[in-house]
């Protein structure tokens, strides 16, 4: 079983641009989705598709399997996505010993850009570039789950 272990934060600026590789378009469809769970269908480029089924409420860790799919079956489950389907391009950026993932949105939540970084363990400590703006770890209304049934950017608490 994969543990998925990460804190997420909003972006602040464009500083993380420099560092950068190549982005990758995902679309991605929620097909189930429950507080403690879910099942989502993610399309990279429109050339290959994975599912992913997620356990667990933990702010920082759930359990996550994943798993290739074939893209004709993919493109027919968007269709029954739940809610909203998310259309993002995913940048990954070494920072020292941890690679932050930063999800630039497309359509409605385009004014939104979220990043995240995978951790070995909750008590990890990667280093925070200066790009990073305002924790969201454990904020459900940035999960992509929620952005998806929203399709909405949250409002700013404050």
């Amino acid at each position: 079983m994969a543990k998925e272990i990460e804190r997420k934060f909003l972006v602040d600026g464009d500083g993380w641009k420099d560092g950068a590789e190549k982005g990758v378009r995902l679309r991605q469809a929620y097909l189930l989705g429950a507080p403690d769970r879910s099942a989502r269908v993610r399309l990279f480029d429109d050339t290959r598709a994975r599912i992913t089924l997620k356990f667990g409420s933990g702010a920082m860790s759930r359990d996550e399997f994943e798993y290739d799919v074939p893209l004709d079956d993919a493109l027919d489950m968007i269709d029954h996505a739940l809610g909203h389907v998310i259309d993002k391009t995913r940048y990954r950026v070494p920072a020292g010993d941890f690679v932050w993932e930063v999800d630039v949105y497309h359509g409605d939540l385009a004014d939104l850009v979220v990043a995240e970084v995978e951790l070995p363990s909750e008590t990890a400590t990667p280093h925070l570039p200066d790009w990073l703006g305002r924790e969201v770890t454990g904020d459900r209304r940035y999960t992509n789950q929620a952005l998806a049934e929203t399709g909405v950017i949250p409002e700013e608490d404050g």
